[in-house]
């Protein structure tokens, strides 16, 4: 199998692996597509990404203290494949399904159908919106999640249905955490960035984008969204950008007594936040919301089953704006470490890349 990692600081690399048996009750699938997560994964290609020089520990919840880092080569990156299953050991998986997993960016995967996530994708489903549907849609939509239970709602829609919601950052996160507002029932949705492109993608998708390059977001926000004497800003913000001065300027957005859902991943420190100031004179919240876990208190109604389920409900009723406008890249997967390092560089500029996979076989080239 062809592996796209990171063979040290800078270098990208296409590695070769051994494919494992197929034991019983596994699958053997062939990749078709794979998303990148340019944030996380050029943290490994720059050298900045915590698990490099800190280990987790799952127990403690805690980085470092002790625990080893992963260091490089690093052998998996990515999380949003699409694949055909080519072989069965299992009843519950025929030769010939789409399937949507998280196996990483590799030509080919053998999987333990009881051990991973495979998610089948439906027929009438575009394959290549599939590289949502197991993990980068659920992360969305689990933001989405964390909102409603802000207000003790149940329902994805209980978070944003009615309410005026603020998403800064118009990458993927932000772009689909965006569109599941509207989708349930967000009465208007505010999209914050500075790339023209991306500032573009959003108003085509049919938001309120706000170039802070332009405008102080807090002075349009609080003009327009008011609820009352001295209650002004969005119902909710959804944090999507991994700088901690995107997340200040979230809290400033906010009305009194509102949440900022973060869904960025950082990686440096948080000189940028005024805890004194618009956060505590208007009581505000952070709610940390990634995909290991589901409100607690909701943990009894959804799963990231439940998650994938309503991606791809989503899918089927947006794929045609997603596949126009955040899916700007198609390129073949051995030009992934090329990609890579042109994103790392700051030479190119997507929203959304796929590598896409030619059949079995193909040859594997290095960069």
């Amino acid at each position: 199998m062809n592996v796209l990692g990171v063979r040290a600081p800078g270098e990208p690399w296409i590695f070769q692996d051994d494919e494992p048996p197929l034991l019983e009750g596994g699958v053997r699938v062939e990749t078709l597509y794979s998303g990148v997560s340019a944030g996380t994964e050029l943290t490994f290609v720059k050298g900045d990404n915590p698990a490099l020089t800190g280990g987790w520990d799952p127990e403690l919840g805690l980085f470092g203290d002790g625990q080893a880092g992963a260091g490089y080569p690093v052998h998996k990156l990515g999380y949003m494949e699409v694949g055909r299953v080519t072989e069965s050991r299992t009843a519950a998986f025929s030769p010939g399904t789409l399937v949507a997993m998280t196996y990483g960016h590799r030509s080919a995967h053998v999987a333990d159908s009881l051990a991973e996530r495979i998610v089948p994708l439906p027929d009438d489903l575009d394959p290549l919106l599939g590289i949502y549907a197991a993990h980068m849609g659920p992360i969305c939509a689990n933001g989405v999640l964390h909102a409603a239970a802000e207000v003790d709602g149940r329902r994805l829609a209980d978070g944003v249905e009615g309410l005026t919601v603020l998403v800064t950052g118009a990458g993927v996160v932000g772009l689909l955490v965006a569109l599941f507002a509207a989708h349930h029932g967000a009465a208007e949705v505010a999209v914050v960035d500075v790339t023209p492109e991306r500032l573009a993608a959003a108003r085509a998708l049919g938001f309120w984008a706000i170039d802070e390059r332009e405008h102080a977001p807090w002075e349009l926000l609080k003009r327009r969204w008011r609820h009352g004497v001295g209650d002004r800003g969005a119902d909710v913000a959804f944090q999507c950008r991994g700088r901690p001065a995107a997340l200040a300027g979230a809290l400033r957005c906010l009305r009194p007594q509102a949440t900022v859902i973060d869904l960025a991943f950082y990686t440096t420190g948080a000189e940028d936040l005024r805890l004194g100031e618009e956060f505590h004179h208007n009581g505000l919240g952070v709610r940390c919301a990634q995909i290991g876990r589901v409100p607690r208190r909701l943990a009894h109604l959804w799963d990231r089953e439940r998650l994938s389920r309503e991606t791809i409900d989503l899918l089927r009723a947006r794929g045609a704006d997603i596949r126009e406008h955040l899916i700007t890249d198609v390129v073949p997967a051995e030009q992934g470490p090329q990609l890579l390092l042109d994103l790392a560089q700051r030479r190119r500029h997507v929203i959304q890349a796929v590598l896409a996979y030619p059949p079995a076989g193909w040859p594997p080239r290095k960069a």
